[in-house]
């Protein structure tokens, strides 16, 4: 089983990623094959709206998504990790579920489905403040996203209050919440 690990973080090893770095080692302890992308360090332009993947369901961007699309595609399961900034996802993240629109197209449009399966698919998110709705826009897009990409969002990690780098460690559980979420995702 392959489970493809998302950090949509700008800033590496913070609070999301030390979630995200939890549950791929819980997948990974029940032999799963786990790999991580730090979406900040990819080159990715934001999607053009131009009707590019309409025809043929590819993106005519070419940047690091034509990297990552493939990898979307062959993951068994996905966990996607972002922050909450402006009460969203942060630029990296939804640039990334921005450019799926392919998904979208050749999925809806020409009837190609992304995966020939539903697969399990988890969600981290971290926030600073403590809004009863913080954390709202990030699940609809979110949604979105595992809805194109055929990914069934099988549990969500959201915690808020936790801004400073570091700070989720000093709540007690939340890495063993990570890591049996990745267990979970293998079976």
């Amino acid at each position: 089983m392959r489970v493809l690990g998302l950090a949509g973080s700008p800033r590496r090893g913070g609070n999301t990623e030390q979630l995200l770095d939890r549950a791929l080692a819980g997948a990974g302890s029940r032999g799963a094959e786990v790999e991580k992308i730090a979406l900040c360090g990819l080159r990715l332009e934001g999607c053009r709206h131009c009707g590019g993947c309409l025809t043929s369901g590819e993106c005519v961007v070419w940047d690091d998504m034509q990297l990552l699309y493939p990898k979307l595609i062959e993951a068994d399961a996905l966990v996607l990790s972002a922050p909450v900034f402006f009460m969203d996802v942060p630029a990296q993240t939804k640039a990334m579920i921005d450019r799926c629109q392919c998904f979208w197209a050749s999925k809806y449009l020409l009837k190609r489905p992304i995966s020939p399966k539903m697969r399990p698919g988890l969600l981290i998110s971290v926030g600073g403040a403590r809004f009863p709705d913080l954390f709202d826009a990030t699940r609809r897009v979110t949604q979105a996203f595992f809805a194109v990409a055929e990914v069934e969002k099988r549990r969500e990690l959201l915690y808020a209050g936790a801004d400073a780098k570091g700070a989720i460690r000093e709540r007690p559980g939340t890495l063993q919440e990570a890591f049996q979420a990745g267990l979970e995702l293998t079976h």
